[in-house]
């Protein structure tokens, strides 16, 4: 397996974060997004929309970091990530879905600006990341992981822009909860840490 990725995108790290924890060989294949490799011919025929990261098995060419995490799952029978049970694999796809829409526009959003500079409103996505943490942490008390009574896609598409919030000026430190999960994730076996920048507060902390 090839895994077209950049070392600060989260959206990469998801998806090497769990061919990891499956234990799953595979070659990592580096897209400068600085000179605009993901907009080249070449990358847009692995995926149209020019974007990381994505998953080449054989044949078979996987875009977007969720897609590649239920791919994965799937192909390798892993129902304890991504269980078949009606309500469980709802469950899961919930908080996929919040890894697609409130993670990529608050926490992940508010770490573009300081990364890369994007044209966002700083206050705006900030303030959507504190509501979006404030309700994991909710969702969090009392128990371990995000989804099921165990670790899931679910909190793999959840945690590399959630652990690297404080890079888009975003505290977590009002989080146990989130902080505890986050060490939970860490501690799995085969985790692979995401690549840490001093932007924002985390530069502050350094």
């Amino acid at each position: 397996m090839k895994l077209y990725y950049h070392p600060l995108s989260g959206h990469a790290h998801r998806a090497r974060l769990f061919l990891s924890l499956l234990g799953i060989e595979h070659e990592l294949v580096e897209v400068d997004l600085t000179k605009r490799e993901q907009k080249s011919p070449e990358f847009l025929k692995l995926n149209a929309f020019g974007q990381i990261p994505v998953l080449v098995d054989g044949d078979t060419v996987i875009p977007d970091s969720n897609s590649i995490l239920v791919y994965l799952a799937s192909r390798f029978g892993k129902t304890d990530w991504l269980p078949v049970e009606p309500r469980q694999a709802a469950a899961v796809q919930r908080w996929l879905s919040v890894a697609a829409g409130d993670l990529a526009f608050g926490p992940a959003a508010a770490r573009l600006v300081t990364l890369f500079g994007a044209k966002l409103h700083a206050d705006e996505v900030i303030a959507r990341a504190h509501t979006l943490l404030a309700r994991i942490e909710i969702q969090l008390a009392g128990r371990e992981w995000i989804a099921l009574a165990h670790p899931s896609i679910a909190d793999v598409a959840l945690y590399s822009y959630v652990a690297r919030a404080p890079e888009g000026n975003v505290d977590l430190s009002a989080y146990p909860n989130v902080m505890a999960w986050l060490a939970r994730v860490e501690a799995l076996p085969g985790f692979v840490p995401f690549a840490q920048s001093p932007a924002g507060l985390a530069g502050k902390a350094a």
